[in-house]
């Protein structure tokens, strides 16, 4: 097993790992040397790494979806852990235990697959109990949704993620046709096992997760939707309004127009089930974005763009265990090349454990913008404003 994990580094302190590349931008500083911006990963988590000296030297030597090992500093900038690399080689699939760097579901698949199949055996409509145990039977479906993740970053976005997010709908929709006692719980189970279905395609995650070519021509909506006719085809006595409903249920569950649903939920169970879908990717997000970066400081969570919003640590606010965040330490990340550029700029060297002179992380901007921008209100007020101009 490899030491240490993402989660296991300390500010301020040098450590030697491996890691597996999940992105790799090669930039240049303002003197016009090359830089490297890296996000490095394993099993626990994520960090973000910068190399700046040394560069040339290296930098065509690996690529995305490599190991590498690294040796570096970890500081926190910004109010965010930084790793700043300062020696790194390329490694081989077969100097790393494989199962160190692809995060997983906490469960395990096979304990998952068989809660799903004694639901599914649950249902009162032998319709909809057939056609899903035709799902599940399918070995190449069956042995693919163990596996795939429910996301490539967004929400369950880890081996076995699907399979979760799945089983938790399964037991939101217990709770919630409980209490609407109106709703057919049958509908609300086959929109949780059918909905993200077309994943197992749409997704890569072989190694790091991406999107096939099937999945950026088509997408899991359309993806699911044909799995769900070739499915039907065996069932020919399958009653035509419980098809309709169930695939309308598949292509409405993103909810809006915009989302890339091609119809809006129009009965009482698509409407439940895209908000509880909802609910269930929010929540993990919300998850996801507290328990990572531990070391940053204060009270509250970095910028989320999928949630739109930060998030009170409340743990540590309840315990009184962490120091009020500055002032303004909420920003989305900037996009255009000039904040870039003007991060890597060189400023003065920092003291640091090894020999020789050391960049800091990245160095603070010059010419830092008004306090109104620095800020997201400030930001989005600023884009409003250029927006009327145009």
């Amino acid at each position: 097993m490899k030491s240490p994990f993402v989660k296991e580094l300390k500010p301020n302190e040098v450590a030697t790992a491996v890691f597996l590349v999940h992105s790799k931008e090669i930039r240049q500083k303002r003197t016009g040397e090359p830089y490297l911006s890296l996000l490095l990963g394993d099993r626990s988590g994520e960090i973000d790494a910068k190399m700046w000296d040394n560069v040339a030297e290296v930098m065509d030597s690996f690529e995305r979806d490599d190991f590498i090992k690294v040796r570096g500093l970890l500081q926190i900038y910004n109010n965010r852990p930084q790793f700043t690399v300062h020696k790194l080689r390329y490694m081989e699939d077969h100097e790393v235990e494989l199962g160190d760097f692809f995060p997983a579901s906490s469960r395990d698949p096979e304990e998952m697959f068989r809660e799903l199949r004694a639901t599914v055996a649950s249902l009162t409509n032998p319709h909809i109990r057939g056609l899903l145990d035709a799902f599940l039977d399918d070995s190449e479906i069956a042995s693919r949704f163990r596996i795939a993740p429910a996301a490539k970053t967004v929400h369950h976005a880890y081996r076995g993620g699907l399979l979760e997010h799945v089983l938790s709908l399964c037991g939101l929709a217990r709770l919630a046709a409980s209490h609407y006692r109106s709703v057919d719980l049958n509908l609300l189970i086959a929109g949780a096992v059918l909905h993200d279905v077309g994943k197992i395609y749409e997704l890569t995650y072989d190694r790091g997760f991406g999107y096939s070519a099937e999945g950026q021509l088509l997408g899991h909506i359309a993806i699911g939707a044909r799995m769900f006719y070739d499915k039907l085809r065996a069932f020919p006595d399958f009653p035509m309004e419980l098809r309709n409903m169930i695939e309308h249920i598949i292509l409405s569950h993103h909810g809006h127009l915009e989302f890339g649903s091609p119809k809006v939920p129009i009965f009482p169970e698509a409407l439940l089930f895209h908000h509880l879908d909802d609910m269930d990717s929010k929540m993990e997000c919300m998850r996801v974005l507290i328990e990572k970066e531990p070391l940053a400081p204060g009270y509250f969570t970095g910028y989320s763009s999928s949630l739109e919003r930060i998030a009170l640590r409340k743990d540590r606010y309840l315990s009184g265990g962490g120091e009020c965040a500055p002032e303004e330490p909420f920003e989305p990340a900037a996009d255009d090349e000039a904040a870039a550029e003007a991060a890597a700029a060189p400023s003065a060297p920092v003291s640091s454990p090894l020999p020789g002179r050391v960049q800091p992380s990245t160095p603070p901007n010059p010419n830092p913008a008004p306090a109104a921008v620095r800020s997201v209100f400030g930001a989005r007020l600023l884009q409003a404003l250029n927006d009327e101009r145009k």
